[in-house]
Formats: C-alpha cells, structure tokens, sequence
C-alpha cells in the first residue's frame, strides 16, 4: 500500500449503507463528496462516522457484516459490524472510545440531534449539557468540601500552637532564671560545706564513708522525684482520659443509628442510573424518529440510494390525503401518520419528564447517601475511640498502682539510707547532714528545671517546625477552594459560554449569509421554576429568539416555526457549532462533517463551508453538484465514491 501524503486520512469501506466496497483518500482542510442522491455521499459519511467512533451507521441490506478502516496520524483503526439477529454489533479499535461529542456537535448530517432540536423546538440547554456528568461533578464536590474542611482544622490547629508559643518563650524565660538562681544557691551551700570540711579532723576513711552515705541519699531522693513526677502526670493522664470517656459516651448514647442502609441505597441509585442511561437512548431514538418523519411528511425527505435517482425523492410517496409508507409500503392516510408522530412526542415528552424525575432522585439519594456514611463513620470512629480510651484508662490506673507501690518502697529506702548516715559520728556532722540535704534538694531541682528547658526547647521546635507547614496549607486550601468554587460555577460556565458562542457566530452568519428582514436570532439563558416529584426546583433553560423587519423597518419578534427551512437549518448548524467550541471537539475528534444541506442555496453554502472550515482540520461536506459548483476549485473534491 503506496504510503499516504502527509495529513491525508485514507478511508476503506465495506458493505456500510450502500456501499459494497470503496477507497477514499481525504487531505486535511475542506473535502467535497460531490453526486446527485443515492451515490453513497451519507453512506460514506456514514462510515466514516463508524470509523471514528460513531453507532450511527447500517449494514448494507443483502450483508452480514462490513467494516470500515481509517489511517489516520500514521495509526490504522478498524471498526467491524455484524448483524446479530434484528440488531448489529459493532467491535474493533475506532478513534474515539466515547463518540456522544462527536455525534451531537461534529457528525453534523441530517439526523444530527443538534439540527434537529433547534428545527423542532427542543430543549436546548439539555442538548448542549448532555456531554456534562454532573453526577461525577458533584460527588467530587463532596470530596473538596471534605479536604478543605481538614486542611482548615489544621490551620487552626497551627494558628492555635503560634498563639501559644509567647506563652512557651515566657515560661522558658522564667525557668532558665530560676535554674540560674538555684545554681547560684548550690555554689553557696557547696561553698559552706568546703568550709566545714576544712575545719572537720577526721580520717579519710571516715570522710568517704560520710560522702559515701550522703551520695546514697541522694540518688534515693533523685528516684522518689523522679517516681513523684511520673504518679503526677500519670493521675493527670487519667482525668482527662476519664473526661474523654464520659464525653464519647454521651455521643455514642445520644447518636441516632441512620434508619437506610447506605449499600441498598447504593442499589438504588445504580438502578435509576442505569434507568437514567435508558431513557437517554429512548429519547434520542425518539428524536432521531421524530425528526425523520416530520421531514418525510413535510416532503424534504432523505437521501434515497436506489437505482433511479430522482430530482424530488418523495414525489413517488405521496399523493392526495394518502402517503406511501416509507417503512411498510402500505398505503395510509396522512392525518394517521400524524397522529403518530403526536403520540411519538407526547411519549418523548413524558420520557423527558421521567428522566429530569430520576435525575432530581438520584441528586436526593446520593446526598441521604453521604450523609449517613458520614454519621456512620462518626458513630463508629466514637465507639472505637471509647474503646482504646477505655483499654488506655485500665492501662494508666494499673501504671498509677505500680507508681504508688514503688514510691512507698522509695520512702522507704530513702529513710533507711537517711538512718545509715546520720549513725556515722563525725564531730560536725549535723551542720554537715543539713547542708548536704539542703545541696542535693538542690540539685534534683535544677536537674527537674533542666529537664523543663529541654521540654519547653523540645515543644518551641516542633511548634515552629509544624508552623512553617502552615503557609503550604493555606496555599493548598486555596486551590481546593478554588476548585471548588470552579466546579460550582462549571455548568453555569458553559451555559453561559454556550450562549455567548451561539449569539456571536449567529450574529456573523447572518451577517454574511445576508438573509431579508431576518435581524437577529439569539438565545436568551434564564432560569425558571418548575416541580419535580413534590419539589420545586429552579432549572435553566435557552430561549431561542428570532427577530424581524417589517417593510416598513418595525422589527418584531418572531418564533422557529416561521423561519424558512434554509433559515432553519443555518440555525441548527450553528447551534451545533457553538456545541462544538464550547466543548472543545476539535480536542477529541479533528473532523466536522456536513450533509443535507439542499435547503440552503448554493451561494450561502459556499459561505458555510467557508466559516466552518476554520474550526476543524476536516471537513468534509457531502453536496449535490450544482452546490458544489459555488465553492472555491482550491477545495478537494471527490466525485465517485468506490
């Protein structure tokens, strides 16, 4: 296979539409398909929608399977159908994995849902906000509440520590003092005792076993502090313990056990998705239908790829009140097939109303949903909670009760070593015994004052450490509150960015299409309330407006039902156009694709073509001959689709 020019996208199609076999080379910019009706130009179309993705594509009648392949950017993708029975299953590897951007806002043939609201009045809000999974949007502004909510306990947890740290500088201040003062007192008494040693005859034996006996005293002393200090801070460890208990029982007694089971709601929400996605599919098929017959009735009819092609394809359908029935082939009265096409819309209608009911059930249920997981896990982080403070509580009253038989048995052995060295006579030995008591009283202070200084040192350095976090919260904080205030105002964004789009391009297709007494046609956004279940709830909506020019120059303003059918249509493309920059298509999907454009005359065509032509590497426009004539020879242009 020769190699493909550079941006050139080669297209192989087999049994698609009416297409047995063929082989079509596109370069990037305009692509004109160029025939009279039925030479395969939708059915190409068609197939190329397949290739990139789309489900919007047939079989050819007499097959049981086709394919298509696509060579594009120097990737091959291939997309295989196959008839299964009344149905036709699609498999392989196509461009895109989710086509519904490509099909409402790029895939832009005469079935187009985008065209085909605009022509029949639709809502055109739920068109252009179809593609949004609101869904996924609010869950995850669940989870930014949540993590901003954290990271400002945080903050206050840290501005709490900055607000104590005078309050650590001042204390520290006050102990290194009274460490200084008790280190001047310790000279002085050690000074004296020097004193009396120099003034007490005594053998050297004698004196080391003074010392000896003295030292004994004071460690047993430094022990008991020691063991005193623990009981302390153990006792205080229980009362808060003890505090913390009777709070989390009184949490656990009064909490309120959610009443639904959040997994059955689960369920529950699973289903009305599921039914949700259903009714989505029921009513485009019911578009699709709708928009189908109503142009059949109306005599615009389709592309019919028969053996005969005629100038007005639906000429042979109808004829007086009766038409041929273009499924059947039976003969009907007219007013029966309208009254099918009314039942048809009453049945879209009630399915667009189940489908809003369902959408505000599933936003209900998923909000009781998260709020009973949240007390759920509150309940159960207090119960557990109780528990290790229970298991801690048991654990601190039996440390308390091996505290208070050690400091008995410490006083103990402090008298007895007291005992031991007030027996030994030595001339000068009370003066001696009181200033040493005095020294080593002393000295366990200034080691218990040390021990604060380290404390206090210890604390000021794992404040200022946590403080320094504090500004990467905040600046974290601020981006979670910016997104979530973005994923708030996200859906109003592209409401209000697919209004702006529609009015500004409509306002300069007008202007270049030229079109009599036709002044404006802009969408209005606005909000309205209606009721939903037993709610009334505040929805948007785009109201679509048209104004004109009376001969006399009186503009007044008009409704879609009286546009022209080329107006209509200009209409319908541009709303799709606007779909398509307000979601960004060009990102997912580089073709726009264009058919059933016989409305319009071949001048304003050529002039549509050039203006979408701008938005998209392809385009590729499927034109009668005459049409195509208006357009530029700089275009590609392919005649014979095989």
């Amino acid at each position: 296979m020769a190699q493909l020019p550079k941006h050139s996208v080669r297209v192989d199609v087999r049994n698609i539409g009416g297409i047995d076999e063929a082989s079509v080379t596109l370069s990037d910019g305009v692509s004109v398909l160029t025939g009279r009706n039925a030479t395969n130009r939708t059915s190409f179309l068609q197939a190329l929608m397949t290739g990139l993705g789309s489900r919007q594509s047939s079989l050819k009648g007499d097959a049981e399977e086709g394919a298509v392949t696509l060579e594009l950017d120097g990737e091959t993708y291939t997309r295989t159908l196959r008839r299964r029975g009344d149905t036709v299953a699609f498999d392989g590897d196509p461009y895109l994995d989710d086509p519904e951007l490509a099909d409402l806002f790029a895939f832009l043939l005469e079935d187009n849902e985008a065209r085909r609201a605009v022509a029949r009045g639709d809502d055109l809000r739920e068109i252009i906000m179809r593609p949004i999974d609101t869904d996924a949007i609010d869950a995850e502004i669940r989870e930014c509440k949540q993590q901003r909510d954290e990271l400002e306990s945080e903050i206050d947890r840290l501005d709490g520590l900055e607000h104590d740290l005078p309050s650590l500088e001042a204390d520290r201040r006050e102990t290194v003092a009274e460490l200084e003062a008790a280190e001047d007192e310790l000279e002085a008494v050690r000074e004296d005792l020097d004193d009396l040693d120099a003034g007490v005859d005594e053998s050297r034996t004698r004196k080391q076993e003074m010392e000896a006996a003295f030292q004994k005293v004071r460690d047993a002393r430094s022990e008991l502090d020691d063991l005193e200090f623990d009981l302390e801070t153990e006792r205080s460890t229980l009362e808060e313990l003890r505090s913390e208990r009777d709070e989390l029982r009184e949490t656990v007694d009064t909490a309120e056990a959610p009443d639904r089971n959040p997994d059955r709601l689960a369920g529950r929400i699973d289903e009305l998705r599921r039914r949700k996605r259903a009714l989505d599919d029921d009513i485009n098929q019911l578009g699709s239908v709708i928009g189908f017959n109503e142009d059949m009735v109306e005599g615009s009819g389709v592309d019919i790829e028969g053996d005969a092609p005629s100038d007005d394809p639906t000429a042979t359908l109808t004829a007086g009140d009766q038409t041929t029935c273009w499924t059947c082939g039976s003969a009907v009265e007219t007013d029966q097939i309208e009254a099918t096409l009314d039942r048809l819309r009453e049945l879209r209608s009630a399915k667009l109303d189940e489908r809003n009911e369902i959408r505000e059930e599933i936003e209900t249920l998923t909000d009781e949903q998260s709020a009973i997981r949240q007390a759920k896990r509150e309940i159960e982080r207090a119960e557990e909670r109780l528990e290790s403070v229970e298991a801690e509580i048991e654990s601190t009253e039996s440390r308390i009760d091996d505290l208070e038989a050690q400091i008995e048995a410490k006083r103990e052995t402090v008298a007895e070593r007291e005992e031991a060295a007030e027996s030994i006579d030595v001339d000068g030995y009370d003066e001696a015994l009181e200033l040493h008591r005095e020294a080593n009283g002393i000295e366990l202070r200034i080691e218990r004052l040390e021990d604060e200084i380290d404390d206090i040192d210890a604390e000021i350095e794992e404040r200022e450490a946590a403080l320094e976090r504090r500004e990467d919260l905040r600046a974290e904080r601020e981006q979670v509150t910016d997104r979530l205030t973005d994923l708030r105002t996200r859906v109003d964004r592209i409401e209000e960015t697919a209004v702006e789009e529609f009015n500004e391009h409509m306002a300069t297709v007008l202007d270049i299409l030229e079109y009599e007494n036709l002044d404006r046609i802009w969408i209005e956004r606005r909000e309205t309330e209606r009721r939903e279940g037993r709610r009334k709830v505040t929805r948007t909506r785009f109201d679509l407006h048209i104004v004109r020019s009376s001969p006399d120059g009186t503009a007044y303003e008009d409704t879609v039902d009286h546009l022209s059918e080329s107006e209509r249509e200009v209409t319908g493309l541009v709303f799709a156009l606007a779909g398509y920059l307000v979601h960004d298509v060009h990102e997912t999907v580089p073709f726009v694709l264009l058919d059933s454009l016989e409305a319009i005359d071949s001048d304003r065509i050529a002039r549509v073509v050039d203006y979408f032509r701008t938005h998209a590497d392809y385009l590729v426009a499927a034109l009668l001959p005459g049409d195509a004539a208006a357009l530029p020879d700089e275009h590609d242009y392919v005649e014979q689709i095989d």
